[in-house]
């Protein structure tokens, strides 16, 4: 154990998602049972960090909260050190300072060797100054989106699958009931990691995601074709889906946030417009927040745990800013620097995608459609 490591804070920073406690309550109790060290919980992200909100936390309030969802410390996905808000003009406009050494006042009154930060890429990139300016920074990636680069999985991702999955198979039987088409908008503003797991998952027709720029056309005739066989059709589409040429669609813009703009309504879009080009009838469902809510699944427990106790095991070496990550099931660790502004997409050969499109799954790109192909003479 580096012997310098007396006292570690933790917080947990961005939207919530199923398994932060799990994470905490891993990491508290490695650092209080293992090497001794004093753990103080950093209260709303980095919110608490410029404010000085924190206390201290034993392995009493640690148990108990490994099923539990959400996070017991508050999150915070406006509280960017670097860029945060103070107030605004008399004109309206939101005033912007660099408030790090509010951050750094806390570390020394609170005397903190290091910090373990829980969070995905916009976390990553408010604890980077920190990290710079001598505090040691070890990251957990967390992100419901799955898009963190040098991990192949972040915790929360397959609970908010599962939640999806779960209401895509939900949506089926009403659907097909009815004789209608069901739009199922989900999270994934720039990675479409859940609308391509759970639309395969749940069996969908159409599977919508940033990555692909869809043809509202080839939709159409996709559904139109689906409708004459079973006589029902499931799209799933991410929040941050666009049209070819188009542009994502906006739902609310905050100024006072460092990352303003909030996504949502594609999926009342591409629901009005199958039904005005179909005349099939159309529901829209957006299942928003309870992608994030709820206990984590069993999985994202195990996968949550063994992040929090490789965090310890990472600083406990000596090795410094540094992000845990797990590649090809095997648990490691990268530059915490590596991640910063950069994002983990679904590739277009992703063998997800190749599996969906030979099964007819339509991504409304007209390729791999559900366009019925000729059987070869020889299979004939």
């Amino acid at each position: 154990m580096a012997p310098s490591i007396r006292r570690l804070g933790i917080l947990t920073g961005g939207g919530d998602c199923p398994g932060l406690n799990a994470v905490i309550r891993a990491v508290a109790k490695t650092a209080i049972l293992q090497y001794g060290i004093e753990v103080i919980g950093i209260e709303d992200g980095f919110q608490g960090l410029i404010e000085h909100r924190v206390r201290p936390l034993s392995t009493k309030d640690v148990s108990g909260i490994l099923t539990r969802g959400g996070t017991i410390l508050g999150s915070n996905n406006k509280a960017n050190p670097s860029h945060y808000c103070t107030g605004r003009t008399p004109s309206g406009e939101p005033i912007w300072e660099d408030v790090s050494e509010k951050c750094m006042t806390t570390v020394r009154r609170e005397r903190l060797d290091a910090i373990i930060v829980i969070g995905g890429d916009g976390t990553m990139a408010c604890a980077a100054p920190i990290a710079a300016a001598g505090v040691n920074v070890i990251g957990v990636p967390k992100t419901i989106d799955n898009d963190l680069v040098g991990t192949e999985i972040t915790f929360g991702f397959l609970t908010a699958v599962s939640t999806a999955t779960d209401a895509l198979d939900r949506l089926q039987s009403t659907a097909d009931s009815h004789h209608r088409v069901m739009v199922c908008e989900v999270m994934g503003r720039h990675g479409g990691w859940i609308a391509l797991t759970s639309g395969v998952a749940s069996g969908s027709d159409v599977i919508l995601i940033p990555e692909i720029p869809f043809d509202m056309r080839k939709i159409v005739a996709d559904i139109e074709r689906r409708m004459r066989g079973p006589g029902f059709a499931i799209v799933v589409v991410a929040e941050g889906a666009r049209p070819i040429g188009g542009s994502q669609v906006i739902g609310r813009y905050d100024d006072t946030s460092p990352d303003p703009i909030r996504l949502g309504g594609i999926g009342n879009m591409v629901a009005t417009q199958i039904a005005d080009l179909t005349g099939i009838e159309t529901r829209t469902t957006v299942l928003g927040h309870t992608q994030r809510g709820g206990a984590p699944i069993a999985s994202d427990r195990i996968l949550a745990t063994n992040f929090g106790f490789h965090a310890m095991a990472v600083l406990a070496s000596g090795k410094r800013n540094r992000m845990v990550v797990r590649e090809n099931n095997i648990f490691s660790d990268i530059d915490l620097f590596e991640t910063v502004g950069k994002q983990r997409l679904v590739p277009l050969d992703h063998p997800l995608i190749t599996a969906a499109r030979a099964i007819g799954t339509s991504f409304g790109d007209g390729a791999g459609s559900i366009i019925p192909k000729p059987i070869p003479a020889a299979l004939a």
